[in-house]
Protein backbone atom coordinates (compact mmCIF):
# COMPACT_ATOMS: atom_id res chain seq x y z
CA UNK A 1 0.00 0.00 0.00
CA UNK A 2 1.46 3.26 -0.80
CA UNK A 3 1.18 5.94 1.97
CA UNK A 4 1.05 9.97 1.81
CA UNK A 5 4.77 9.86 2.87
CA UNK A 6 5.90 7.14 -0.09
CA UNK A 7 3.86 10.02 -2.55
CA UNK A 8 6.26 12.92 -1.19
CA UNK A 9 8.94 10.70 -0.86
CA UNK A 10 9.80 11.27 2.39
CA UNK A 11 10.52 8.66 5.36
CA UNK A 12 9.00 9.81 8.67
CA UNK A 13 10.37 9.23 12.12
CA UNK A 14 9.28 8.57 15.42
CA UNK A 15 12.97 9.31 17.58
CA UNK A 16 11.92 7.10 21.41
CA UNK A 17 14.30 7.99 24.12
CA UNK A 18 13.71 8.03 27.71
CA UNK A 19 16.44 11.45 27.71
CA UNK A 20 14.81 14.30 26.60
CA UNK A 21 18.10 15.93 25.91
CA UNK A 22 19.01 12.60 23.92
CA UNK A 23 15.44 13.06 22.23
CA UNK A 24 16.27 16.07 20.90
CA UNK A 25 19.86 15.55 19.50
CA UNK A 26 18.58 12.42 17.78
CA UNK A 27 15.70 14.39 16.28
CA UNK A 28 17.91 17.37 15.25
CA UNK A 29 20.33 14.63 13.50
CA UNK A 30 17.69 13.22 11.91
CA UNK A 31 16.83 16.12 10.35
CA UNK A 32 19.57 17.33 8.79
CA UNK A 33 19.50 14.01 6.67
CA UNK A 34 17.32 13.74 3.68
CA UNK A 35 14.56 12.65 2.64
CA UNK A 36 13.78 11.70 6.63
CA UNK A 37 11.74 13.73 9.01
CA UNK A 38 10.58 13.45 12.23
CA UNK A 39 6.71 13.13 13.25
CA UNK A 40 6.78 12.82 16.91
CA UNK A 41 8.64 11.87 20.13
CA UNK A 42 8.24 9.27 22.76
CA UNK A 43 10.05 8.92 25.96
CA UNK A 44 8.83 5.68 27.01
CA UNK A 45 7.66 2.01 26.07
CA UNK A 46 4.01 2.98 26.16
CA UNK A 47 3.63 6.47 24.33
CA UNK A 48 6.38 4.74 21.76
CA UNK A 49 3.39 2.12 21.28
CA UNK A 50 0.45 5.22 21.07
CA UNK A 51 2.76 7.62 18.61
CA UNK A 52 2.78 4.15 16.32
CA UNK A 53 -0.60 3.95 16.79
CA UNK A 54 -1.54 7.17 15.56
CA UNK A 55 1.87 8.93 13.44
CA UNK A 56 2.36 5.50 11.68
CA UNK A 57 5.73 6.36 11.10
CA UNK A 58 7.71 4.59 8.27
CA UNK A 59 10.66 4.12 10.88
CA UNK A 60 10.97 3.97 14.20
CA UNK A 61 14.50 5.06 16.04
CA UNK A 62 14.16 3.23 19.27
CA UNK A 63 15.67 3.18 22.88
CA UNK A 64 15.87 -0.23 24.39
CA UNK A 65 16.54 1.27 28.18
CA UNK A 66 12.90 2.93 28.82
CA UNK A 67 11.52 3.04 32.08
CA UNK A 68 8.31 1.33 31.81
CA UNK A 69 9.28 -1.76 28.77
CA UNK A 70 12.37 -3.39 27.40
CA UNK A 71 12.87 -1.85 24.13
CA UNK A 72 12.26 -5.43 22.66
CA UNK A 73 9.13 -5.94 24.37
CA UNK A 74 8.02 -2.76 23.11
CA UNK A 75 8.82 -4.26 19.23
CA UNK A 76 6.98 -7.70 19.86
CA UNK A 77 3.56 -5.53 20.64
CA UNK A 78 4.10 -3.42 17.88
CA UNK A 79 3.96 -6.76 16.07
CA UNK A 80 1.14 -7.93 18.09
CA UNK A 81 -0.95 -4.60 16.96
CA UNK A 82 -0.38 -5.37 13.63
CA UNK A 83 2.64 -2.45 12.84
CA UNK A 84 5.01 -3.44 10.20
CA UNK A 85 6.91 -0.22 10.75
CA UNK A 86 10.99 -0.61 10.38
CA UNK A 87 12.83 0.07 13.71
CA UNK A 88 16.34 0.72 14.18
CA UNK A 89 17.90 0.35 17.59
CA UNK A 90 19.81 3.22 19.13
CA UNK A 91 21.36 1.85 22.72
CA UNK A 92 24.20 1.40 25.04
CA UNK A 93 23.05 -2.19 25.55
CA UNK A 94 26.24 -4.13 24.19
CA UNK A 95 25.00 -7.46 25.79
CA UNK A 96 25.32 -10.75 22.90
CA UNK A 97 21.56 -12.00 23.93
CA UNK A 98 20.24 -8.58 23.33
CA UNK A 99 21.71 -7.59 19.92
CA UNK A 100 20.53 -11.55 19.10
CA UNK A 101 17.18 -10.47 20.34
CA UNK A 102 16.84 -7.29 18.16
CA UNK A 103 18.07 -9.26 15.17
CA UNK A 104 15.15 -11.94 15.62
CA UNK A 105 12.47 -8.88 15.93
CA UNK A 106 14.18 -7.96 12.47
CA UNK A 107 15.41 -4.89 13.09
CA UNK A 108 16.72 -2.86 10.17
CA UNK A 109 20.06 -1.65 12.51
CA UNK A 110 21.92 -1.26 15.68
CA UNK A 111 23.58 1.82 16.76
CA UNK A 112 25.50 1.64 19.56
CA UNK A 113 25.71 5.03 21.96
CA UNK A 114 27.33 7.13 22.18
CA UNK A 115 27.81 7.79 18.45
CA UNK A 116 28.38 10.90 16.01
CA UNK A 117 26.15 12.64 13.37
CA UNK A 118 28.21 11.16 10.56
CA UNK A 119 27.67 7.06 12.27
CA UNK A 120 24.08 7.86 12.01
CA UNK A 121 23.63 9.62 8.61
CA UNK A 122 25.33 6.38 7.23
CA UNK A 123 22.99 4.13 8.67
CA UNK A 124 20.20 6.26 7.72
CA UNK A 125 21.24 6.85 3.94
CA UNK A 126 21.55 3.24 3.97
CA UNK A 127 18.24 2.43 4.86
CA UNK A 128 16.64 4.80 2.61
CA UNK A 129 18.28 3.30 -0.14
CA UNK A 130 17.74 -0.26 0.80
CA UNK A 131 13.92 1.00 1.22
CA UNK A 132 13.99 2.26 -2.16
CA UNK A 133 14.94 -1.25 -3.48
CA UNK A 134 12.02 -2.31 -1.94
CA UNK A 135 9.25 -0.49 -3.07
CA UNK A 136 10.61 -0.11 -6.67
CA UNK A 137 11.73 -4.12 -6.82
CA UNK A 138 9.65 -5.72 -9.16
CA UNK A 139 10.39 -9.53 -8.73
CA UNK A 140 10.31 -12.24 -11.92
CA UNK A 141 12.57 -14.38 -10.45
CA UNK A 142 15.48 -15.66 -7.73
CA UNK A 143 17.84 -13.11 -9.42
CA UNK A 144 15.59 -9.80 -8.17
CA UNK A 145 15.35 -11.66 -4.71
CA UNK A 146 18.94 -11.96 -4.16
CA UNK A 147 19.35 -8.32 -5.36
CA UNK A 148 16.78 -7.61 -2.58
CA UNK A 149 18.48 -9.69 -0.39
CA UNK A 150 22.05 -8.49 -0.90
CA UNK A 151 21.24 -4.92 -0.05
CA UNK A 152 19.12 -5.46 3.14
CA UNK A 153 22.28 -7.17 4.51
CA UNK A 154 24.82 -5.28 3.19
CA UNK A 155 27.66 -4.80 5.36
CA UNK A 156 28.56 -1.05 6.60
CA UNK A 157 30.68 1.40 3.85
CA UNK A 158 34.04 -0.23 3.22
CA UNK A 159 36.96 1.16 5.98
CA UNK A 160 38.77 2.37 2.97
CA UNK A 161 41.00 5.76 3.99
CA UNK A 162 39.56 8.91 3.62
CA UNK A 163 41.10 11.55 1.46
CA UNK A 164 43.97 12.96 3.49
CA UNK A 165 45.03 10.15 5.69
CA UNK A 166 47.49 8.15 5.40
CA UNK A 167 48.26 4.19 5.69
CA UNK A 168 51.22 4.70 7.99
CA UNK A 169 49.70 7.37 10.75
CA UNK A 170 46.90 5.38 10.67
CA UNK A 171 48.65 1.93 11.38
CA UNK A 172 50.73 4.13 14.12
CA UNK A 173 47.07 4.94 15.86
CA UNK A 174 46.21 1.20 15.88
CA UNK A 175 49.32 0.63 17.36
CA UNK A 176 48.87 3.22 20.35
CA UNK A 177 44.71 1.69 20.80
CA UNK A 178 46.05 -1.53 20.91
CA UNK A 179 49.01 -0.96 22.89
CA UNK A 180 47.26 1.21 25.50
CA UNK A 181 46.23 0.12 29.00
CA UNK A 182 42.61 0.73 29.06
CA UNK A 183 41.69 4.11 26.96
CA UNK A 184 43.34 7.11 25.23
CA UNK A 185 41.97 10.25 24.54
CA UNK A 186 43.01 12.15 21.72
CA UNK A 187 45.78 14.14 23.31
CA UNK A 188 47.54 10.78 25.23
CA UNK A 189 46.92 9.15 21.43
CA UNK A 190 48.81 12.53 20.04
CA UNK A 191 52.05 11.93 22.90
CA UNK A 192 51.84 8.42 21.42
CA UNK A 193 52.48 8.58 18.34
CA UNK A 194 54.14 11.77 17.45
CA UNK A 195 50.90 13.73 15.28
CA UNK A 196 48.82 16.78 16.40
CA UNK A 197 45.81 16.01 19.23
CA UNK A 198 43.21 17.27 15.94
CA UNK A 199 44.74 14.90 13.44
CA UNK A 200 45.07 12.06 16.39
CA UNK A 201 41.07 12.21 16.92
CA UNK A 202 40.39 12.19 13.44
CA UNK A 203 41.93 8.90 12.84
CA UNK A 204 40.35 7.65 15.97
CA UNK A 205 37.26 8.46 15.07
CA UNK A 206 37.50 6.90 11.71
CA UNK A 207 38.47 3.89 13.91
CA UNK A 208 35.41 4.08 15.91
CA UNK A 209 33.33 4.98 12.65
CA UNK A 210 34.68 1.47 11.40
CA UNK A 211 34.24 -0.19 14.44
CA UNK A 212 37.01 -1.21 15.43
CA UNK A 213 37.38 1.29 18.46
CA UNK A 214 34.98 2.05 20.82
CA UNK A 215 34.07 5.60 22.68
CA UNK A 216 33.20 6.02 26.48
CA UNK A 217 32.81 9.38 28.15
CA UNK A 218 34.48 10.42 31.20
CA UNK A 219 33.22 13.57 33.10
CA UNK A 220 35.05 15.83 34.96
CA UNK A 221 34.15 18.59 37.14
CA UNK A 222 32.68 20.79 34.12
CA UNK A 223 33.21 21.22 30.92
CA UNK A 224 32.14 18.90 28.07
CA UNK A 225 33.36 15.54 28.98
CA UNK A 226 35.96 13.57 27.44
CA UNK A 227 36.22 11.11 24.40
CA UNK A 228 38.39 7.97 25.45
CA UNK A 229 38.92 5.24 22.89
CA UNK A 230 39.60 1.52 23.03
CA UNK A 231 40.38 -0.96 20.32
CA UNK A 232 37.71 -3.61 20.02
CA UNK A 233 39.28 -6.63 21.21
Amino acid sequence: MTTASDKAGAIDVLVVDDDFMVARVHRAFVGRVEPFRVVGTAHTGGQAIEAVDELRPDLVLLDLYLPDLFGLDVISRLRTAGHDCDVMVISAATEADTVRGAVRRGVVDYLLKPFEFDDLRLRLERYAAQRGRLLTTVVRGQADVDRVLAGAFAPAPASTLPKGMSVETAVLVERALREADGTLSATECAAATGVSRVSARRYLEYFHGTGSAEVSLRYGAAGRPERRYGWRA
